[in-house]
């Protein structure tokens, strides 16, 4: 891409001496190492191109969010990875085209790129601006996020008003007329299946309010130090009638050095049966569910591994939304209740699952309480925040 210096100074080449030649030549030198390396310095990415659309110089940022080598990729048409882009379109001054791309290689990164035409008497090129936007597009859906749940919330407590106050007084008049059909005797044993129906479906809607209000009650935990591997062996017990019935052989892959750590057991205990109870509905016919912890000096690992049906890439986008399920009497709390549990205490939920396969919940846990102090004024470099 010439300049407008440079065609003047082509016009005045047979005026100069060759001493001021070879300065020129070297100040050109130098400013060009000067731009390169400020080019190089930037975070964002830039890719500078003729007026065809091939590349002419790239930078290191632009390098790292494509997963490509300077080298091999000078002279090469940007089309080839950046389809859509009318050229022609694009020679016109003032023209400037704005997207967002998401890649795959060599991370799986949210980027947005501007790009527009070098314009002087005539057009030079094109310059290609790459931003990596992908921590942005992070908290922004952690803000509809919170937005959602915010408005689960107020949902929940209108339900739980409405609904609470009629279920009691249901309830009561049903025991009412328990007690009149065990004056009836034989005459009124033809109701009483009936009778257990409502009662069933009473309790049923009031385990869905339940349900709804430790989806969403803020509670802090109350931690104490408690041995994880005993934990987990406290909720297989008490899970081993259903998990019987559901046919499932359940394995223990648990490390005998498993640390104790701060938990609250209680709401630890009820995000551990739901993800048991999840795997053995998973697997309709039997299978193997495998629960292994392995630590490190920062956190405990936990997974919950089952050789289920699976969860499609349309399911998976869905997870922690409520009333999202895969089963037509599901609730689709069980998992919003389970990262609730686990992100007060500090840690995190993954979860990998593939259609046909299986799939395994990763529960990351601190080891320590996470706490933060103020540096003093006048603290020197060694210090170091708790």
């Amino acid at each position: 891409m010439r300049s407008a210096f440079i065609d003047k100074l082509i016009k005045r080449m047979d005026r100069l001496e060759p001493g001021e030649v070879q300065g020129i030549v070297r100040e050109l030198v130098r400013e060009k190492k000067f731009q390169e390396k400020v080019f190089e310095a930037l975070q964002e990415g830039v890719i500078l191109l003729d007026t065809e659309g091939k590349i002419s110089y790239v930078n290191r940022a632009a390098c790292t969010f494509f997963g490509l080598e300077q080298d091999q990729v000078l002279g090469q048409r940007l089309a080839q990875g950046v389809r859509g882009l009318d050229w022609n379109e694009l020679l016109k001054p003032g023209t400037v085209v704005s997207r967002d791309l998401e890649v795959f290689y060599p991370e799986n990164r949210y980027l947005n790129f501007y790009i527009t035409s070098i314009d002087d008497d005539s057009p030079l090129g094109f310059v290609m601006l790459i931003r990596d936007v992908t921590e942005t597009r992070k908290r922004t859906e952690e803000q509809l996020e919170s937005e959602r749940l915010n408005a689960f919330t107020l949902l929940a407590a209108g339900v739980a008003h409405e609904l609470g106050n009629p279920l009691n007084s249901l309830t009561i008049h049903l025991q009412l007329l328990e007690r009149r059909l065990k004056k009836m005797g034989a005459k009124g044993e033809s109701l009483r299946e009936h009778l257990d129906v409502a009662t069933g479906e009473i309790r049923r809607l009031d385990f869905i309010i339940g349900q709804f209000l430790a989806a969403i009650r803020p509670t802090k935990p109350q931690l104490q130090r408690v041995q994880l591997r005993e934990l987990l062996e406290e909720c297989a017990r008490f899970l081993q009638p259903e998990i019987e019935q559901a046919k499932v052989k359940l394995k223990l892959d648990l490390r005998a050095d498993l640390p104790s750590m701060p938990l609250d057991p209680g709401q630890m205990k009820q995000a551990v049966y739901n993800l048991i109870r999840n795997a053995c509905q998973a697997m309709p016919e039997g299978g193997t569910l495998t629960i292994n912890g392995t630590f490190t000096d920062f956190e405990v690992r936990l997974n919950f591994e089952d050789t289920g049906k699976g969860i499609s890439s349309e399911q998976m986008n869905k997870l922690f939304q409520p009333f999202a399920t895969t089963r037509t009497t599901g609730t689709g709390l069980g998992l919003l209740i389970v990262r609730r549990i686990v992100r007060e205490h500090g840690g995190e939920i993954d979860i990998e699952s593939r259609e046909g396969l299986g799939t395994r919940v990763s529960l990351w846990l601190p080891l320590v309480e996470k706490q933060v102090r103020l540096l003093e004024a006048g603290k020197g470099e060694n210090d170091v925040t708790a």
